[in-house]
């Protein structure tokens, strides 16, 4: 009986086993025309690398197969030389199966059995479309520089380009829109008009967001959902300095104002500064960066206190009796403000992405300089109190 039962799980484990290797097994099969007895290469798709995962003799039918594994949806090069390839997303257990011509294997092939691949066949035809529209109006354009005719024609080639431009920005915006739990999205934000192009094609920061959101919580082992997330990231940080510095401008100075109470509750303005030389810190009574720079504060402000000299001193910490315990510790006797809910606007306005931070103002309340400490600082203070 006991050897019956041992067998019965012994069984049950191979199936399970075999099983969940079936789940995660993938195929990559087809057929290329006119490549018969050439090697055909793939390669797993990292963000900064290719990976080999394997190499095939396509037959005389022109026959090839790949198997392999992947728990996510992975992106893989199918390639017949670093020329001519396409891209793969395979996900577990997909069938994908290819036919093309090897002459123009990465311009024309069909893809079925993989909706991701399907996908990304999509973006990239769809790119390609646009990039030979907009070569074809640069062409005519240099063609036609000096012809008679050419400040007639040259508005109307302009508004044309302009029109093929924004059609291909609706087009990958909306994908990434309608598709922002696919691992196909990761390519549509990414992708250019031109290599050497500064910006991608997709520049509304909500539809990234979103995607780099969505994409993280259900993919966050993925390299490239991992790049993804830490770009929106960046991207965020950048529309908020560029949020700051047009506030800035508008409103013709580049210390924009703060109001936040004291431990005491009275709030304090920092414009109301103005006519002194003023250190903005940021800091957190929990922080050990912070309480280290604090004594160093401390005599800065003893030595230069009766000159003209202030500190305005912004906390972002969330516990009020942490912070009043650290101003008194400490003996910090200038100007200390808090929400006690991180003072994220101030934050948020300045970009403070750590503690500590500082700007020193002058007498105008102009910012000129960062995050300036020790010597450097009392010198920049010296000076400005001259």
């Amino acid at each position: 009986m006991i050897k019956k039962i041992s067998y019965l799980l012994i069984v049950i484990a191979v199936i399970f086993v075999s099983c969940s290797k079936q789940e995660n097994q993938f195929t990559i099969s087809g057929v290329i025309t006119h490549a018969e007895g050439d090697t055909i290469y793939l390669e797993e798709l990292h963000t900064s690398s290719l990976k080999p995962a394997g190499k095939d003799k396509i037959n005389k039918k022109g026959e090839f197969k790949f198997e392999g594994q992947a728990s996510i949806p992975t992106y893989y090069l199918l390639k017949l030389d670093d020329r001519n390839f396409i891209t793969l997303l395979v996900d577990s257990a997909e069938n994908v199966v290819i036919s093309a011509d090897a002459a123009n294997f990465h311009r024309e092939y069909s893809v079925t059995g993989s909706m991701g691949s399907e996908q990304v066949r999509t973006l990239d035809a769809k790119l390609k479309e646009t990039q030979n529209k907009l070569d074809s109006l640069r062409s005519l354009n240099d063609l036609y520089k000096g012809n008679p005719d050419y400040d007639a024609v040259r508005p109307k080639w302009s508004a044309e380009y302009d029109r093929i431009v924004e059609e291909q920005i609706e087009f990958s915006t909306n994908f990434v829109r309608e598709n922002p739990f696919s691992m196909a999205s990761v390519l549509a934000l990414y992708q250019k008009f031109r290599p050497q192009d500064q910006g991608y094609i997709v520049s509304d920061l909500q539809v990234m967001k979103t995607a780099a959101s969505a994409l993280y919580s259900i993919y966050p082992q993925s390299e490239q959902v991992q790049a993804l997330y830490n770009d929106a990231l960046q991207f965020v940080r950048q529309e908020q300095s560029a949020k700051m510095k047009k506030f800035i401008q508008e409103q013709g100075q580049n210390s924009p104002d703060i109001v936040l109470p004291d431990p005491e509750g009275n709030e304090i303005s920092l414009a109301s500064l103005r006519g002194k030389v003023v250190l903005l810190q940021f800091w957190s009574a929990v922080d050990r960066g912070s309480r280290i720079q604090n004594p160093v504060l401390v005599e800065l402000y003893k030595k230069y206190k009766n000159k003209g000299f202030e500190i305005y001193q912004v906390s972002i910490d969330q516990n009020r009796a942490e912070w009043v315990d650290a101003i008194d510790q400490d003996k910090l006797t200038w100007i200390n403000v808090g929400d006690m809910e991180g003072s994220a606007l101030a934050t948020r306005v300045y970009n403070i992405q750590s503690v500590p931070s500082n700007y020193l103002l002058d007498k105008e309340g102009e910012i000129v300089a960062k995050n300036l400490k020790g010597p450097g600082l009392e010198k920049a203070v010296a000076n400005l109190l001259k």
